[in-house]
């Protein structure tokens, strides 16, 4: 080290360290000294050869300022020294240095000018800085000198100023928390007033205030009484929601619905306006009923507002069932017309909405969130429809199943499935429903009802035909069913799109629903609950009595010198006019205007008797049952057609029934006919007279669908000939039988058009082999009055005294011919004396002459077989007699041709003819008996048919007849 130092010493250098410790950072790049000039103008000037010596310098050079140069040089000498290396690495590092040095040169010099114009710059700052001492030092002066002008109770005025402008708003925020506190005040009047949108805009307004003034203590009690009234306004506003339904007020439910709005509630408000609507069904129903069940109850200690609605219901009495159903369907209409006002309320509301904001459309956001509040209200509302509706069935259900109505009145009844009818109609004007629950209940109610009532109409029809006397029902000829209050459903249902029993009294559009006659005000049930006397357009009136009791003992009282009862009085006097009627009138009045109305006008006047309009009746009101309760409409024409079965098995029974007369085989009863009264007397008539204790439950309930047959009253007398056998009550009888069929053939279109089509082909049958053989029942029961009515066992003998063997051609006919013909001649004077009691129609009069006619040449067929001996002029005398009975006869009676005219005719000529031609004649005519053909043969023996021959057409009789055995 010392060699080191001596070495730097002779050079005239010192340490690097001193020397880098004196200079500063600046002086420390000194301008080289001549020698070193010297020695770097020696070194290379290559700029790349001295930039590859700079990047030879090692990295440790570069480092921060602490590095100690010299001893790192000196630990990094090795440990034996060696001049040489030590020079070589002396002239390495200087050429290093040369190269630094020269490198911090030409940068310096590259950087002159902008030092110059830094220093510059530095100077002008200390001037800037000489002047800026200046002024702070005037302004300390100045300073002094204001200290020195105002006094301290200057600056006090300002701060006192200061601390008033924080009074006066500490004042104003006071102010208002006062106002705040006595908001609730003004809150509780506006909710009597019921302004609800105004309480709610101030609750929310207080509490924003409150919001501001959160940071004073006594806001944050406040802040919980606002919260706490607002929950209160909450609940009275569900309250007053409530309220829609049973009374609905469009300012109320406006006011309402705003309130919602501004809490931001409105499906809410929604979901909550559905409980309250099933609430008030429950509740509506419950009261209505309970009210009833007390005040029928009278001072029982049971606890009636304990029981669940259905129990409560097993309590109504037969007596207030129809005032608390009408009452029922009345509170429950409100209930739905407050629905369906409420919306109509949301449909106008959403079309002014849509209006608005079609013209303003800005707030998008607020538009899009309306917009699906009133999505969801809509449906909503709809989704409501049916689920109220199906509420409304099943407590009117539960209703009608919790009382037996099988021994109701049948006005009562009807009374009930009008309303219940109406209640359908508002249903499916409501919401489109059918009213399945409804219709089901009423239904089941209704067969059960129907079936006693039936049982009973069919009684008293058994009652009534047993008393009637056939005598003739005085009526208008202009009489038609539909004048009969039972019918008057017919005509008020002429209107296609209104139920005639759901028509108010008042005439009304077809068009109108219920909802929009009644929206403002009215209600559809409170026509039929004012008065029944009122009901005559809409409910079925009663038959002149004021109940079915009345009706019962008028007809119980009913005898032989009743010719009219009470009820068809009422008929005859106003059937057209309306008038209240007379009950008081006499029988002799009643008699003296049956024979002048006969007199006037009994040419056309249909023939009818009270039992036949009394079936009628019967019928208008099974089918207004029927037109009410459609479902039902087989079991009701089912039963009609029972009561039209019933007639016309008694007028066959009564009348028409005679076992001699059908055994002639002249075929009087249609097979149709004979089938039909075998069906009638199968499925209907109880031939039994006691019941067999030992018979089965089924049978027994099988006699229960049945009706006795019945009897013939013994004021009815068919056994005199100067009345032809009771021939007017036969034909009242019989003509009101068809006129009967005639009513119900007019009735089959209506009766189609509610038949469900499975049960068509039951209907179609009923009319064509039960209606249409009323008119067939005339055959056999004028035949027994013409059977009767000549004396045919008379001629026969007559006949018998004739002698036929004449050998002479006579020119004058018998005897029996005038007696015969004197028999016709007697037979059309009672006639005429029986037509002056009771008109007896043309299809009467002819089926009469002709079966008087038939039997008459039936006899004469008769008469001629039973001649044991003929000569050619007897034959020609059996046709003089016959050509003047038709001469004569034909004078007396319009009907052409004579019946059975050939058949006479060709019994008589078949005497002339021969073996062969006889016997194939005797085959062709069947229609003759056996007697008739064996006479005809024997008879012709001898004269031109041998013996041989007799037998041979013995044997073909024989034939003929065998079959018939």
């Amino acid at each position: 080290m010392q060699k080191i130092k001596s070495l730097m010493t002779r050079q005239g250098l010192r340490s690097p360290q001193e020397s880098v410790n004196d200079l500063s950072p600046i002086e420390s790049f000194r301008i080289p000294t001549k020698e070193e000039l010297r020695e770097q103008h020696e070194e290379p000037t290559d700029p790349q050869a001295q930039q590859e010596i700079i990047n030879s310098i090692e990295e440790v050079y570069f480092s921060n300022d602490s590095f100690d140069i010299v001893k790192y040089e000196l630990e990094r000498l090795p440990a034996v020294l060696s001049l040489q290396e030590l020079e070589e690495y002396r002239d390495k590092l200087k050429q290093q240095q040369a190269a630094v040095s020269k490198k911090v040169a030409d940068l310096i010099l590259e950087k002159q000018p902008a030092y110059v114009e830094e220093l510059e710059r530095v100077t002008s700052l200390q001037s800037g800085l000489q002047l800026a001492a200046v002024i702070c030092t005037n302004g300390r002066r100045h300073l002094n000198i204001a200290k020195e002008g105002f006094t301290q109770t200057s600056l006090g005025l300002l701060a006192n100023q200061r601390k008033r402008q924080l009074l006066i708003g500490l004042l104003k925020s006071l102010r208002t928390i006062k106002t705040l506190q006595r908001t609730d005040v003004r809150l509780s009047e506006m909710l009597e007033e019921e302004d609800y949108p105004g309480a709610i805009q101030l609750c929310l307004e207080c509490q924003k205030a409150a919001s501001t003034f959160k940071h004073y203590s006594c806001i944050s009690e406040l802040n919980s009484k606002l919260q706490d009234t607002l929950e209160q306004i909450e609940e009275q506003l569900d309250v007053a929601l409530s309220k829609i339904c049973k009374n609905f007020d469009i300012s109320h439910y406006t006011k309402v619905q705003q309130a919602y709005r501004l809490l931001g509630k409105t499906q809410t408000a929604m979901d909550q306006l559905h409980m309250h609507f099933t609430q008030a069904i429950h509740n509506t129903v419950f009261q209505v009923v309970l009210g009833y069940v007390e005040l029928c109850a009278g001072n029982t200690d049971t606890k009636f507002q304990k029981l669940q609605y259905k129990d409560l219901c097993t309590h109504i009495t037969s007596d207030s069932y129809i005032p608390c159903l009408a009452d029922l369907c009345k509170a429950l209409w409100e209930v739905m017309l407050s629905y369906y006002r409420t919306m109509q309320w949301h449909e106008n509301h959403d079309q002014d909405e849509a209006a608005v904001v079609s013209s303003d459309g800005n707030n998008v956001i607020g538009t899009e969130e309306n917009s699906f509040d009133r999505n969801y209200v809509k449906k909503k509302l709809e989704h409501g429809l049916s689920r109220i509706w199906q509420d409304v069935q099943l407590k009117v259900k539960t209703y009608l199943l919790g009382t037996d109505l099988s021994n109701f009145k049948y006005d009562d009844f009807i009374f009930v499935l009008d309303v219940i009818s109406r209640l359908m109609q508002v249903g499916e004007e409501f919401c489109g429903s059918k009213s399945e629950v409804l219709q089901e209940s009423i239904r089941k109610q209704s067969v059960n009802y129907f079936k006693t009532y039936h049982r009973t109409r069919l009684e008293e029809l058994r009652m009534f035909l047993e008393n009637e006397t056939w005598e003739l029902c005085p009526v208008k000829s202009s009489f038609s069913i539909l004048q009969l209050h039972e019918f008057k459903f017919m005509e008020q249902s002429r209107s296609p799109s209104v139920s005639p029993s759901k028509q108010p009294a008042s005439a009304i559009s077809a068009t109108v629903t219920l909802f929009e006659q009644y929206c403002n005000g009215g209600n559809p049930f409170e026509i039929q609950a004012d008065s029944k006397d009122d009901e005559t357009e809409d409910v079925l009136a009663s038959n002149g009595y004021e109940s079915d009791e009345q009706e019962k003992s008028a007809y119980q009282e009913y005898d032989s010198d009743s010719d009219v009862p009470e009820e068809l009085k009422r008929d005859y006097v106003d059937e057209q006019t309306g008038d209240a009627p007379i009950k008081s009138v006499s029988r002799e009045t009643l008699r003296s205007r049956k024979r002048s109305d006969y007199n006037l006008s009994k040419v056309n006047a249909p023939i009818l008797t009270n039992t036949t309009l009394n079936v009628i009746r019967l019928v208008g009101k099974y089918m207004q049952m029927m037109n009410i309760l459609k479902p039902i409409a087989f079991d009701v024409i089912h039963f009609m057609s029972q009561l039209f079965d019933y007639y016309l098995y008694a007028v066959y029974t009564f009348f028409g029934r005679n076992d001699t007369f059908e055994s002639t085989g002249l075929g009087l009863s249609s097979s149709r006919l004979r089938t039909t009264l075998n069906r009638i007397q199968e499925s209907l008539i109880d031939l039994e007279v006691s019941a067999d204790p030992s018979g089965t439950l089924t049978a027994a309930e099988e006699r229960k669908e049945k009706v006795p047959s019945p009897h013939l009253s013994h004021l009815v007398v068919l056994t005199s000939g100067n009345s032809l056998y009771g021939l007017a009550e036969r034909v009242v009888a019989t003509e009101s039988l068809v006129f009967l069929a005639e009513q119900f053939e007019f009735l089959q279109p209506h009766l189609d058009a509610v038949m469900p089509a499975a049960k068509k082909p039951f209907l179609q049958q009923f009319y064509s082999q039960t209606v249409s053989t009323a008119s067939e029942l005339r055959k056999p029961v004028y035949w027994i009055v013409a059977a009767k009515a000549i004396d045919y066992e008379q001629m026969l003998l007559l006949m018998a005294n004739v002698k036929w063997d004449v050998k002479e051609i006579m020119s004058q006919h018998n005897v029996y011919v005038d007696a015969l013909l004197k028999e016709f001649e007697e037979f059309n004077r009672r006639l005429n004396e029986v037509s002056k009691r009771v008109r007896i129609p043309l299809p009467v009069s002819n089926i009469l002459w002709e079966h008087c006619i038939r039997l008459a040449n039936r006899t004469l067929v008769e008469g001629y077989a039973n001649v044991k001996k003929c000569s050619n002029e007897g034959r020609a005398l059996m046709q003089l007699d016959f050509q003047q009975f038709l001469m004569k006869l034909e004078k007396l009676t319009d009907i052409r041709p004579i019946p059975d005219k050939e058949f006479v005719e060709t019994y008589i000529k078949a005497y002339y003819l021969t073996e062969n031609d006889m016997e194939c004649w005797i085959k062709e005519h069947r229609e003759y008996s056996t007697k008739q053909l064996t006479n005809l043969v024997n008879v012709c023996l001898g004269s031109h048919i041998n013996k041989k021959a007799r037998q041979k057409l013995l044997a073909a009789i024989d034939d003929i007849d065998r079959p018939k055995r």
